[in-house]
Formats: C-alpha cells, sequence, structure tokens
C-alpha cells in the first residue's frame, strides 16, 4: 500500500460520520433507482410473456348481436391472424354472506378445446364439463376476496332469470390482469368478478343460439391496427358495434400500461434527486477536505508527488465513498426492488410471478454511481492538483471583512457576543451560507416530497367521492327505460333521494382524431352527482353543446367554439354535429357531459335514461341490496363505500408501505445533509474556536456560535425547501399524470409540518455531536503558528 493510500485510509477514518452519512445518500439513490428500473422490467418482462404465451388479442369490439356467418368476413379483413368469436354479458350475483350486490363479467368458452385467444390458465380445479349445466370457472381475485373455494356456489340474475352457479375452477387470463370494470376509477375485487361459462349454456340462457356478441383479434406482424380497427367497425356497425379498440384501449392492459410509465417517470425523477444531493454534499465535502489540507497538499508537491497523483488520491477518496454507498444501495435496492415485486403480484393476477436478481441492472447502476461521484467532485480535485507548492504552504488569505450590515445600522448593543460572530459569519461568506442553505433545503424537499403521494391521493379520493360524487349507490339498468324509473327508485327501501342520468356510448371524431368514450346527460337537479373543476367550484352544464373535461379536449384537440363529429354507437345510422361549449379542469377520466334535454333532442327519444344516482338511509342498505339483486332490469351497482374501502384495503395500504420507504430514505438526506453542514463547519473553524476557548470562552458560548449559525441556515432553509419540494412534486405530478388520473399538486400542512419537524430534529442531533467535538477541542493546538 502506498502512502498515499495510508493517508487516505486515515483521512476517511477521522471523519466516520461523515463518510457513513454521505454514502448513505448515495445508497438511496441507487436502491431508488434499482427499485424503479428493476420493478419496471420486471413487470414488463412478466407482462410481454403472458401475453404472447397465452395469445392476448390485440383488437377488441362489442356489439349487441351479429350471426356467427359474420365471423367468416372478419377473417377476410387482410391482416388477421386469428379471431374468437365470444359471448360477454355482465350478470348480478348473489355471493353468500355479503349483503351488497356483486357484478359478473360472464365470458363464453368453448365447449372443446381452448379458446383460440385470451387462453385460460387453470389455478385451482379443472376444467368446464358442457354437459353439467351451471359449472363456471371464477377470476382468482375474486374468489381470493370472497373466500371462494372449489365447489362453492353462488346465484346469478341471467337475462331475468335466477341462475345458480357452481365453481369448478379458478382461473386467471391475460385479459384481466388487473381486475377492474370499465366505467369504474378503482378496482374492487371482491364485487365485480370474472365468470367462464360454457359457450352453449350462455347461448341459451341470453337467447344467442349461432350468435355473438364480442370479438377479439390478433393481428398479423406489422399490420396497421388502425386499418383493422376501421373495417370491423364498417362490417360489424349493422349489428350495434360499440366501436372497435386496440390493446392500447383495453382496460386492464391500459391500466398495467400507465403503471409501468409511472414506474418509469420514478426511475428518472426519484434517483436523480437523491443522486443531486449526493453529488452536492461530495462535493462541499471533498472542496472543504482539500482547503484544510492546504499545507498537506504543498508538501506532497514538494516531496515529488505530481498533479496527477495528487489528482488520482483525492479521486479514490470519492470513490471508497462511493463503493461504499453503492454496497449499502444495492442491499437495499434488491430488499426493495424483492418488496415491490411481492406487492404488485397483489394487484396484478398473472400465472407466475417469480423474482429474479437483475444483476446487469445492478452493476449498470453501481457503475453509474461511481461515474456520478467522481464527475460532481472533478472541480475541487482540479482545485487540489492545480493548486501551486509555493502559495498552498501559505495560509489561505483572509476575507475582505468590512463592518457588517447590524453593525452599520447600530443594532449590535442589542446583541450578544456570539450573536454578532453568527451574523458576521453568515453575511461575511454569503456563497457558503447560501450553499449550506441550499443543502438542507434539498433536504427539506425531499422530505416534502416522500409525502406527496399520501396527501395527492387522500386528496384525490376526497374530491372524487366526497365533493363530486356524493350518492351512495349507482344503479345502471340493462337498457335504456323510462323516466317513471325513478319514481320506482324512490319507493324502495331506504332510498331518500334519486337522480337518473342517460348515458350514450359514442366515437369522437375531431379532424384526423377519434376516441371512443361516451356521452353522460345530467339534468337540472344535481345534487348527488356534480361536475366541479380542481377548484371545488360546481361547473356549468350549457343549456345546448358538450362539456368537456380538460384530458378529453386535449386528446381530441378540440377547443371551445369548434364543432365534432359524434358517431352514436348505439344506433347505426345516426351521426351528429355537437359544438364544444365549455371545457373544465378534472382529475379523473376522460369525462363528456351535455344537458339532458339537448342529448334526448339530438337522440330523437323520449326522457329514457340509463342508470340512477342513489342517497340511502345506511340502516335499510340490506333490504335494499336483496331487493336490487332480485330485479331484472339492473345491470350492475357501485357502493361507493364499498368501493372506497377497497381501495383503503390495497392501493392505500401499499401507498403506506411506499410512504415509509420514501420517509425513511428523506431522514437519511435530512440527516446527511444537516449533519455534514455542521462538521464541515466545525473542521474549517476548528482553530477559531479553540482560539475563543483559549482567551476565555465557555464551552457553551464557543458552541452557541456554531449552533447558532446551524439554527439560522436551517430555519432559512425549510422557506426555501418548501419551494423547491413543490418543483419536485410538480414534476412527479406530470410525470404520474395519466388518462385515468391526475395527481392534484395538493401538499398538507401535516407534511409541511413533518418535513420541518424532521429537519429541526436532525439539526439538534447534529447539534450535540458537533458540541462534543467543541468540548473536545485543542486549545494547544490553537497557539501555534501556521507561519
Amino acid at each position: 500500500m502506498s502512502a498515499l493510500d495510508r493517508k487516505m485510509l486515515r483521512d476517511l477514518r477521522q471523519m466516520p460520520a461523515q463518510v457513513l452519512a454521505i454514502a448513505l445518500v448515495i445508497g438511496c439513490g441507487l436502491a431508488v433507482l434499482m427499485m424503479a428500473v428493476g420493478t419496471h422490467r420486471f413487470l414488463k418482462r412478466t407482462r410481454d410473456a403472458y401475453y404472447e404465451q397465452y395469445y392476448f388479442a390485440q383488437v377488441f369490439a362489442g356489439l349487441k348481436r351479429a350471426p356467427r356467418p359474420i365471423g367468416d368476413r372478419l377473417r377476410e379483413i387482410p391482416g388477421i391472424a386469428a379471431l374468437d368469436l365470444r359471448i360477454v354479458d355482465e350478470a348480478v350475483i348473489d355471493v353468500p354472506g355479503l349483503d351488497e350486490p356483486v357484478v359478473g363479467r360472464l365470458i363464453s368458452v368453448p365447449v372443446r378445446g381452448e379458446p383460440p385467444l385470451n387462453r385460460i390458465h387453470i389455478a385451482e380445479g379443472r376444467q368446464i364439463d358442457p354437459l353439467r349445466p351451471g359449472e363456471v370457472l371464477v377470476s382468482e381475485a375474486f374468489a381470493t376476496a370472497n373466500q371462494l373455494a372449489l365447489g362453492s356456489q353462488v346465484k346469478a340474475v341471467i337475462n331475468g332469470r335466477m341462475q345458480p352457479l357452481t365453481i369448478v375452477g379458478i382461473a386467471l387470463s391475460p385479459e384481466y390482469v388487473f381486475q377492474i370494470r370499465p366505467g369504474t376509477l378503482l378496482p374492487d375485487d371482491k364485487r365485480f368478478g370474472i365468470f367462464w361459462m360454457s359457450e352453449l349454456e350462455l347461448e341459451a340462457a341470453l337467447n344467442m343460439e349461432g350468435a355473438f356478441n364480442s370479438v377479439a383479434i390478433s393481428l398479423m406482424h406489422d399490420t396497421p391496427e388502425q386499418n383493422v380497427i376501421d373495417e370491423v367497425d364498417r362490417l360489424l356497425k349493422p349489428y350495434g358495434c360499440t366501436g372497435a379498440y386496440g390493446r392500447d384501449r383495453q382496460v386492464s392492459a391500459k391500466f398495467l400500461s400507465e403503471e409501468l410509465k409511472q414506474l418509469r417517470a420514478i426511475a428518472i425523477v426519484a434517483p436523480a434527486i437523491f443522486f443531486g444531493v449526493a453529488c452536492f454534499l461530495l462535493n462541499v465535502v471533498l472542496e472543504r477536505v482539500i482547503t484544510t489540507q492546504r499545507e498537506q497538499i504543498a508538501s506532497l508537491k514538494a516531496f515529488g508527488y505530481s498533479n496527477r497523483d495528487v489528482g488520482i488520491h483525492y479521486a479514490k477518496f470519492v470513490l471508497v465513498i462511493a463503493a461504499l454507498g453503492s454496497f449499502l444501495g444495492a442491499l437495499g435496492g434488491e430488499y426493495l426492488d424483492r418488496f415491490m415485486s411481492h406487492a404488485y403480484s397483489q394487484f396484478y393476477h398473472f400465472p407466475v410471478f417469480k423474482f429474479e436478481t437483475d444483476w446487469t441492472l445492478m452493476i449498470v447502476g453501481i457503475a453509474a454511481t461511481m461515474f456520478t461521484a467522481v464527475l460532481a467532485t472533478v472541480r475541487p480535485v482540479y482545485k487540489a492538483v492545480s493548486l501551486p507548492p509555493a502559495e498552498a504552504m501559505r495560509p489561505a488569505p483572509p476575507a475582505n471583512f468590512g463592518p457588517t450590515l447590524a453593525e452599520r445600522l447600530g443594532l449590535t448593543r442589542f446583541l450578544s457576543t456570539s450573536a454578532q460572530m453568527v451574523l458576521r459569519e453568515l453575511e461575511r461568506r454569503p456563497i457558503k451560507s447560501f450553499m449550506s442553505t441550499l443543502g438542507i433545503a434539498s433536504a427539506v424537499a425531499v422530505l416534502v416530497l416522500g409525502r406527496f403521494g399520501v396527501d395527492g391521493v387522500a386528496y384525490l379520493l376526497n374530491f372524487q367521492f366526497s365533493l363530486a360524487q356524493r350518492y351512495d349507490v349507482q344503479v345502471t339498468f340493462v337498457e335504456p327505460t323510462s323516466p317513471g324509473v325513478q319514481r320506482e327508485l324512490e319507493l324502495l327501501p331506504g332510498v331518500l333521494a334519486a337522480e337518473t342520468f342517460r348515458s350514450v356510448a359514442v366515437r369522437f371524431r375531431s379532424g384526423h382524431r377519434t376516441r371512443l368514450s361516451s356521452i353522460t346527460g345530467l339534468g337540472d337537479q344535481r345534487d348527488l352527482f356534480r361536475v366541479i373543476n380542481t377548484r371545488e367550484r360546481p361547473v356549468h352544464l350549457p343549456p345546448r353543446g358538450l362539456l368537456l373535461g380538460e384530458k378529453l379536449a386535449e386528446i381530441l384537440d378540440a377547443k371551445i367554439g369548434e364543432t365534432l363529429v359524434v358517431e352514436v354507437l348505439e344506433r347505426d345510422d345516426l351521426t351528429l354535429e355537437i359544438p364544444v361549449s365549455g371545457i373544465y379542469n378534472e382529475l379523473s377520466g376522460a369525462n363528456a357531459y351535455i344537458h339532458r334535454d339537448h342529448l334526448h333532442e339530438l337522440l330523437q327519444e323520449t326522457n329514457a335514461c340509463s342508470g340512477a344516482f342513489l342517497q340511502v338511509d345506511s340502516l335499510q342498505l340490506p333490504t335494499l341490496y336483496k331487493q336490487l339483486k332480485e330485479t331484472p332490469r339492473v345491470a350492475g351497482l357501485m357502493v361507493k363505500d364499498s368501493l372506497v374501502e377497497s381501495f383503503q384495503k390495497t392501493v392505500a395500504e401499499n401507498q403506506l408501505r411506499m410512504q415509509k420507504i420514501n420517509m425513511i430514505f428523506a431522514c437519511i438526506i435530512a440527516f446527511g445533509v444537516i449533519f455534514n453542514t455542521a462538521r464541515i463547519s466545525l473542521a474549517e473553524r476548528s482553530r477559531e474556536f479553540a482560539t475563543l476557548r483559549v482567551i476565555g470562552f465557555t464551552r457553551w458560548e464557543v458552541a452557541k456560535v456554531l449552533l447558532g449559525e446551524l439554527g439560522i441556515l436551517t430555519l432559512l432553509a425549510i422557506p426555501l425547501g418548501y419551494l423547491i419540494g413543490l418543483g419536485f412534486c410538480a414534476a412527479l405530478a406530470k410525470a404520474f399524470e395519466s388518462e385515468h388520473f391526475r395527481m392534484p399538486l395538493v401538499i398538507s400542512l401535516k407534511t409541511l409540518g413533518i418535513a420541518a419537524g424532521i429537519t429541526l430534529l436532525a439539526a439538534a442531533a447534529s447539534g450535540l455531536s458537533v458540541q462534543r467535538q467543541i468540548n473536545q477541542l485543542d486549545m494547544i493546538g490553537a497557539l501555534k503558528s501556521k507561519e
């Protein structure tokens, strides 16, 4: 081992706490990088393999009813590799032990063999025996949530008739990796399930012999998807086709794609913040180490060491710290990667969800960490090697001091000697003070960012389910029905108020842009379902024309006053031109609203309604549920409290776990930054403080100088950290933006208080550590002249 290497190890041993603090910050950055990138790659690989192995379709279309010979014409469309003609319907399911009605999606499976597309994986049990009526397969998520086992029975209202169903298999499908009912924002595995039935039995139950109402299509390689979609729409439009769409619009695949997009955003934003703070710390520490070792650098050069030798010496100093941080980060990243994979297995249902260590990612991450650390310290290393020996042998020239602002204003007579020293140091070294403040502020910003997701989700839930959707139960009907149903609903047990609505599936066209969506017609009375903007203010519904959500307007590139072409998918002969009368900003979905009277006029119909919002007496909910389960006209129900409860037991719990991880990392950064700031300041001024002790200052008086500086810097850093944290949160919210949700830029007072509290605690802990060092200062050394 060379002399310079021994010196490097000696220097590192003299500052173990600082080295560990910086290494932990570096390790946090690498751990977050490995967690986000590793989870993204693992989830993407698992998804792609599952889609390929189980023949997940690329184009889907729903319709009312078409004869099976139409399938031959579909097969003639250029580019189609395979297709599956199916029967799909929704039914109200009565699950034993569950008061609320459940919505079940019924999907037909061939009598013999497997479906050509969207093949089913049997996790438990067996395939359906077509000779045994009432046998079904059920989705794993639904079975787990309701504790259903093989042999369990449920009852389903199919086409107005109650039919018992026996579960003979628990299954998975690439079509429902993420099980969520179309039209809803949150998953509810307990109250929405997938049931696979024999094709013959479902045909008989729905009077669909020789017909189908759903088609799934796979494409040949390099086939333009839109061309196939246009042809499918053309052929199936006379049969009530609600619009063909690609895999990117399929509900489960879309949610999974957006999750991957968000993981990609985390992999960019979060590690950049952690590495940025670590680089800042390394730069400051090394620069100040070099400042305190001017004489040593001069001596090394005087003994014949070249600039290259000195530069490599300090580069090794940085690499050792970075290597320790990389080791800690690799361990933490591996643990977090496994943790996230386990968490995702609760939401996304794959036949195999086995975690494997990504060694390539780990090696690349460590190499990137080391490179970033060296790059961050190029300037101080260059400063060390370019320092001439003769200049380095002399002490650094003193600053050009003058009277401070407090002294010029005559305020010093009101201040103690220690307070005057604090103000002089801060004012006479503004750059140093600003950089220290910026470092502490970055810690505050990371603390704010750590809780941002929790604040955003909490606000989003309150906004959506308390301010906007104030109903208790949403009922949808099998077919649009007469407005007299409102009175019937109000007479049901426990119903306090009811508001009906009309919803119609449409395809919007704006120039070359198209979008499958729906228009919801609302009446003048909107107490249970309100359209409100992000400022929590009700939005006026124009008497004529469309009111578009900002997201849908962005997708269609629509402006107020422009006219949209609207194809009504319920009717094969109706295309409308409707002007855009208003655009409002919203937090979820891509919605379009219209005044209900205007919608009826456009559709040339009487006051039909598609569903209703109900306000219900909670004490009579079981009685209401029982009656709704037996009502043939009811296609489905959504119980708001149950949906929120399901969300809080799944997504919210996962958010809480992530919050704990984020807060641990944020606390490490806060302590690392503040502790290093205090220790570096002590190292720079140890001779000055020792001199104060020699001339008669007590230990506490000397400590007050350094602790006072640290306290002022911390207090200045907290509001600056809030501003920086707001910028971090805005960047993350933008990266997380999707069609389903827009994360609101909301930071609660609790978050601000926690960020400030942890920062102050870190400052207090650092101050106590530094005070012990002040008590152990070498006063004899202060009497020795450096000249």
